[in-house]
């Protein structure tokens, strides 16, 4: 007869087996915690006001010949004229500015619908730059271009764009400027060829530009200022040494005119009339010296009268003193006569009197 199992195991072995079950089993076979997500990071409203402008116009480019593609030029140019500053290209535009999950561009948008509608229709002319008219001028959400902050301080000298007041703190540079590890450096338009100068022009570079300076009258072309620096010499000019200096035709006989003399001039030479000689139609003749006229040769006929009519009256007060045998009374007379007669005369020619006694006339 088979033995039975003995009953005193079982109640050990059940109780092995669940707490085996009880405990955590392998690493490997522990599912794996769920991920922790960070927070979103919020955006800068200057990001999100660039983001709306700059898909603004990107719906500018896509509409800007919309419905408009063949057949009739003259009726599509007409038509198009007036649909390019329409309502109805700004509404489409709008429309698709902003991606269904982009809340910050909508939350932007209702904010600024206003604003975007009186420039489309009363701004775009005068100010063309959207960006800069409502992101910085109009909402204020970012600074102007040049500075940097919340308190839109100054960036450094040449940068356009900037982190910081440092000259390494650039991110873009203004024109005539080019960034180099985060600095702007001046771009030498005249050793790049980027400069327009004339034929007879030098350029000269300066900070963030360049200027074209003319070349000495000596030079027929330069590459710098004064005649030593000539690509060729102008006529009138001789090479040298390594100047172009003036040449002077004076050393021949160049002036064949009777009583000419030559004068020379930078780059050229002239023909003058020899002293004691003027020029008359192109010839030189002497010069007639006028004779030294007399005090009285410029007096009218009338002023002769005058002035006879004050001798005789002197001529009669003189005989009426001498007849009263040096009265004083006829002595005072005669000399109030002749200082009325003498102070009415002058006061008529007083500046020809004058003029003539300083020229000795």
């Amino acid at each position: 007869m088979a033995s039975l199992p003995q009953r005193g195991l079982v109640p050990p072995l059940l109780w092995g087996l669940s707490l085996f079950l009880s405990l955590p089993g392998p690493v490997w076979l522990q599912p794996s915690p769920p991920p922790q997500s960070s927070p979103p990071t919020e955006l800068h409203p200057c990001h999100t006001c660039r983001g709306l402008v700059d898909s603004f116009n990107k719906g500018l480019e896509r509409t800007i010949r919309d419905n408009f593609g063949g057949g009739n030029t003259a009726w599509e140019e007409e038509k198009l004229s007036k649909y390019k500053d329409s309502e109805t290209r700004l509404v489409e535009v709008l429309e698709s500015v902003c991606s269904k999950s982009d809340f910050e561009c909508h939350r932007l948008l209702e904010l600024s619908e206003e604003l975007v509608e009186s420039w489309w229709f009363h701004k775009q002319q005068e100010a063309p730059d959207l960006f800069q008219w409502l992101c910085s001028d109009s909402l204020k959400l970012c600074c102007p271009s040049g500075t940097f902050g919340p308190s839109c301080l100054p960036c450094f000298g040449p940068c356009a764009r900037c982190s910081g007041p440092e000259e390494s703190n650039c991110l873009q540079c203004k024109k005539g400027w080019a960034l180099h590890h985060l600095k702007c450096v001046d771009i030498d338009e005249c050793g790049t060829e980027r400069a327009s100068c004339g034929a007879n022009q030098f350029c000269v570079n300066t900070e963030g530009s360049y200027e074209c300076r003319d070349c000495a009258k000596a030079c027929l072309g330069c590459m710098g200022a004064g005649p030593g620096r000539c690509k060729k010499c102008s006529p009138g000019y001789q090479q040298v040494g390594s100047k172009c200096l003036d040449v002077d035709e004076c050393e021949t006989e160049v002036c064949p005119g009777e009583n000419q003399q030559c004068e020379n001039t930078e780059g050229s030479y002239r023909c003058v009339c020899t002293e004691g000689y003027k020029q008359i139609e192109g010839i030189c003749v002497k010069e007639q010296i006028p004779e030294s006229a007399g005090f009285f040769s410029e007096m009218t006929e009338d002023e002769l009268v005058v002035l006879q009519q004050m001798f005789f009256g002197v001529i009669i007060c003189a005989l009426a003193t001498l007849a009263a045998k040096g009265d004083l009374v006829f002595t005072a007379i005669f000399i109030g006569a002749v200082a009325a007669m003498t102070g009415y005369w002058l006061s008529e020619r007083s500046d020809r009197v004058l003029e003539g006694f300083i020229k000795g006339r």
